[in-house]
């Protein structure tokens, strides 16, 4: 009887070490992959059961578990969405560099269009034998080369006139005083009381005025008042009156204001070529076709207006640098590095190469029935790298002898910067091919975003679910291992009670 229950008891006890074992190395597989908190409760498995840091009580490690069974279901959808969007991100920022580069060219192409560039002229004035100068001169796109004689026998002034003298602070005497400028009338009431200087704040401050400006001069004999003519000119003088109403002293005064001194209206009065012009200003304008006199004294001075290169030649001068700038941007974004293996966000793009397609037609044609017809006459050439070059020389040369025709090789109807204009704008404008491109490239990362977030939500719901089938199992692998625990304990006690008896 002894030896059957000591044999009987010694196969329990057997099993259950060989099920106890077989969870502890379960345990223990689980915890050499995982961080030290695995480890220490791997070793505490091997015991009494105790909850661990890493699993409720088994030693599993719930957490690194389930973070990498959702990476690893996560990753090929997260890698597609990765390398897409980064490969949108470049398709966007190279585009975006290429519009920029376009964009400047147009910007070279306005400057260059515009009517003044080649329309630009310089004025001087030298004066003849012993004259001194009259002036200044300037000119407008409107203005034509050639050289004048300018004689000024009389430049524009304005009319002056004072009183006689009288005490200061003495009342002039009432009445209305009539002030005339061409057809504009000022009545100005004058009280009994009014003194000079009431009466020029009277005039200055009045909404009537019709041109006149009133100073009081105290001079040597008295206080006096001096009216003025606003503007230069005989059509800007004025006349005094006083009403019949007035006071003799008031009347005494408008005859003074009105009787004719040395400092008399009149105009300018000059000669252009023996031709006679007057002006009411000293700003003589619209005597000769975009060209503007600056008056500052009498005399004889010769006028040349001669064309001015500059505009034009720093224009064209733009011109090249914004397609060299354009020229190293494709470069850049079409490169490739062999000896790395990287490459231009836009190598062999077709918006790029169609773009470039584009303005090499433009710029190897010629533009018939142009005196210089190509680029190259003009002194604009290609290097090797792709870059164009300016003979500044040449250019000179041809703006000096025939700037129309210059002109006209970049703004005629087939010229250059017009071509060129229209071609690029085909890409550059609103609703162009860059454009709709880019706006393509943006609805994309739109959709990428949604499909992200779509993808985090539905990893975020199955790692919800692992953790609790991992929490679960780790619970009843815990239970297992406590119950084992238990058993075997129990089960030695037993056989060491019968191994007594």
């Amino acid at each position: 009887m002894t030896t059957s229950s000591t044999s009987s008891t010694s196969g329990l006890s057997s099993l259950l070490t060989a099920l106890n074992n077989a969870t502890s190395g379960s345990s223990s597989s689980s915890s050499s992959s995982s961080s030290s908190s695995s480890s220490s409760s791997s070793s505490s498995t091997s015991g009494s059961g105790t909850l661990s840091a890493a699993g409720i009580g088994s030693g599993l490690d719930v957490s690194s578990i389930v973070t990498a069974l959702v990476n690893a279901r996560k990753a090929a959808s997260q890698d597609q969405f990765t390398t897409r969007t980064t490969q949108t991100n470049n398709l966007l920022t190279g585009l975006s560099s290429l519009n920029s580069a376009l964009g400047g060219i147009q910007t070279a192409l306005a400057t260059l269009t515009s009517a003044s560039t080649f329309n630009s002229f310089t004025s001087t004035l030298t004066p003849q034998g012993s004259s001194s100068s009259i002036g200044t001169a300037t000119t407008m796109s409107s203005a034509h080369a050639g050289s004048y004689t300018i004689n000024v026998s009389q430049l524009a002034t304005a009319q002056k006139r004072a009183s006689n003298a009288i005490a200061s602070g003495t009342a002039v005497g009432q009445g209305t005083l009539n002030i005339t400028v061409g057809s504009t009338t000022m009545n100005l009431a004058v009280s009994a009381t009014d003194t000079l200087s009431t009466i020029a704040t009277a005039i200055n401050n009045s909404t009537q005025n019709p041109g006149v400006t009133a100073t009081i001069v105290n001079g040597t004999n008295g206080q006096q008042l001096m009216l003025s003519s606003s503007k230069t000119g005989v059509a800007n003088a004025f006349t005094i009156s006083a009403n019949a109403t007035s006071s003799d002293g008031l009347t005494a005064l408008a005859n003074t204001l009105n009787t004719p001194g040395n400092n008399e209206a009149q105009d300018a009065k000059l000669t252009i070529d023996d031709i006679p012009v007057t002006s009411a200003t000293n700003t003589v304008t619209g005597m000769m076709d975009g060209v503007t006199l600056n008056l500052t004294g009498t005399g004889t001075n010769t006028l040349t207006v001669a064309q001015d290169s500059t505009a034009a030649t720093n224009a064209i001068q733009g011109l090249v640098d914004a397609y060299n700038s354009y020229a190293s941007t494709v470069t850049s974004l079409s490169s490739y590095d062999t000896s790395s293996g990287s490459a231009g966000v836009l190598l062999g793009d077709t918006t790029l190469t169609s773009v470039q397609r584009s303005i090499a037609s433009v710029l190897s044609n010629s533009v018939k029935g142009n005196s210089i017809g190509t680029l190259a006459n003009l002194g604009i050439t290609r290097n090797a790298d792709g870059t164009l070059a300016l003979d500044t020389d040449k250019l000179s040369s041809a703006l000096q002898s025939n700037p129309s025709a210059v002109q006209n090789l970049f703004n005629g109807t087939n010229g250059y910067a017009t071509n060129l204009n229209t071609a690029i704008t085909a890409y550059t404008q609103s609703g162009g091919i860059i454009s709709t491109r880019m706006d393509s490239l943006n609805n994309t990362l739109t959709q990428l975003s949604q499909q992200q977030t779509a993808l985090d939500a539905r990893m975020s719901t199955y790692q919800t679910q692992l953790q609790q089938q991992y929490t679960n199992l780790d619970t009843l692998m815990s239970s297992l291992n406590n119950t084992s625990t238990y058993l075997t304990t129990a089960l030695e006690q037993l056989s060491n009670s019968n191994s007594k008896n």
